[in-house]
């Protein structure tokens, strides 16, 4: 007998919950889209225009917020503004290209090309100025989320742990044995650097151009005096590193 003939021979009261468990599967498969939007106005006519066009919608009204959202549900896109009360957009799309390779279409009245550029310098894939039309916001995010999916690209977790030492990338946290350790914006972004290349061999130039800017790539004495700190932070024996390796002459490495 087929599943069709065999769901006609159930009560009815057992046809509707195999309705609704039908119905409740297709919904969790829909696309899920983070709105980052603080005028509720805007939120709202973008919540409704996604949800009647086959999407999940997501929302927040601040950046670390956004952050947060993006870490627990992982949404296949986002719609960034960048004009956020707590902070710039533009911070948002740099920290969450960090740990993660999720579409992201800025939204904004800024209209200046520096702005753009900006935007797509830090990870941004599309960039629609307001006030705009609904169809073509439709049409960006399906060509975004069509080259997600051909591009297979795995996203980091935004927690990674190796041995006592934990990095929370969404909150911009570190651990070491559970307890939070300080580090400077700088400390943070090399740590950062190697952990995101775990067990390759990172070159001094490479390190200096992110951590410091393309000025610094011959600055080599600040590697050695910013990894020392790290490793009195972060190392057991910080004269017998575990994790953060030298290799003379060349670079530095994470090992786990």
């Amino acid at each position: 007998m087929s599943h069709v003939l065999f769901s006609h021979c159930l009560p009815v009261r057992c046809r509707r919950l195999l309705s609704l468990k039908r119905c409740t599967i297709v919904v969790e498969s829909l696309p899920l889209i983070l709105i980052v939007e603080d005028e509720p106005e805007i939120r709202r006519f973008l919540r409704v225009s996604l949800t009647t066009n086959g999407y999940q919608v997501a929302e927040a009204t601040r950046g670390q917020e956004a952050l947060n959202l993006v870490a627990d549900k992982t949404p296949d896109l986002i719609i960034l503004d960048l004009g956020l009360p707590d902070m710039d957009g533009s911070d948002v799309a740099r920290k969450v290209r960090e740990w993660s390779h999720v579409p992201m279409i800025v939204l904004s009245a800024r209209n200046q090309e520096v702005d753009k550029v900006r935007a797509f310098d830090l990870g941004a894939d599309d960039y629609l100025t307001k006030p705009f039309g609904v169809y073509e916001l439709l049409a960006r995010i399906k060509v975004a989320l069509r080259h997600a999916s051909l591009a297979k690209m795995d996203q980091r977790e935004p927690i990674f742990a190796a041995g006592q030492i934990r990095i929370d990338m969404a909150k911009r946290l570190v651990f070491l044995n559970d307890a939070e350790v300080h580090l400077t914006p700088n400390e943070y972004k090399l740590l950062l650097a190697l952990v995101q290349n775990p067990g390759k061999l990172v070159s001094q130039q490479q390190l200096l151009r992110e951590v410091w800017g393309p000025g610094y790539a011959k600055e080599g004495h600040y590697l050695r005096v910013y990894m020392g700190q790290l490793r009195r932070k972060l190392e057991v024996d910080p004269a017998n590193p575990r994790h953060l390796i030298t290799e003379p002459g060349l670079g530095y490495r994470f090992c786990e």
